[in-house]
């Protein structure tokens, strides 16, 4: 019960019976009793995680494959089928590990993808980089997102055979690309804020792999 719904205190014989002290007290722990309860019930929360992150090495190159688990809130559904577009970021790094100095990164990438919906021509669409493409729901737009295949993220000029590289990735929307009144939204609201947690993985290449 939140405090504004409390009603007003009518009945005299309330406070006459057990004091107005008493009456103010239990008027208070209702107060509070509503607010924990509030606080106590999550918002609709959005559910994303890296599932499974592969480095492949082919024609010169270091590519990653991943699998993301990814769920919108209703609120961002909601937001997203009136047509407000939203993006998401994946970042990958590629890092070499040395005890005798500063770790060296070899690699930063990002890939964004505009998911959007036009109400006009009721299509879905999906664009990342200068490719867009249409899709027939929102669940076919998001399955862009969530089968990630052949991204290149190095060269294999920028990397050495024979030695363990650590790599982390996340994906995450990126609330700074909306319109600024939902920018606000999103600073005040855990419905916008999807993210994964960054997920370690760890690699070498072999010196037949610069051979191919």
């Amino acid at each position: 019960m939140a405090c504004a719904d409390l009603p007003a205190v009518r009945n005299k014989g309330i406070g006459q019976r057990y004091g107005l002290p008493a009456l103010a007290g239990w008027l208070l722990r209702a107060c509070l009793a509503g607010l924990i309860l509030a606080w106590a019930v999550p918002a609709t929360a959005s559910e994303a995680g890296i599932a499974s992150v592969s480095p492949v090495v082919r024609e010169g190159e270091l590519y990653v494959d991943a699998n993301i688990e990814l769920d919108l809130t209703s609120e961002l559904h909601t937001a997203v089928s009136r047509g407000i577009p939203l993006h998401f970021s994946l970042d990958v790094e590629i890092v070499r590990r040395r005890w005798w100095w500063f770790d060296q990164v070899v690699a930063q990438k990002r890939r964004t993808w505009r998911v959007m919906y036009n109400a006009l021509t009721r299509q879905w669409r999906v664009a990342t980089g200068e490719l867009s493409l249409p899709e027939s729901s929102l669940e076919d737009a998001l399955s862009r997102i969530r089968s990630v295949r052949g991204w290149a993220v190095a060269d294999l000029d920028a990397l050495d055979h024979d030695v363990t590289y650590t790599g982390r990735i996340r994906l995450r929307l990126d609330t700074s690309r909306l319109a600024r009144p939902f920018q606000i939204d999103a600073l005040n609201s855990s419905a916008w804020s999807l993210a994964t947690p960054w997920t370690d993985f760890s690699f070498s290449i072999s010196k037949d792999d610069f051979q191919h």
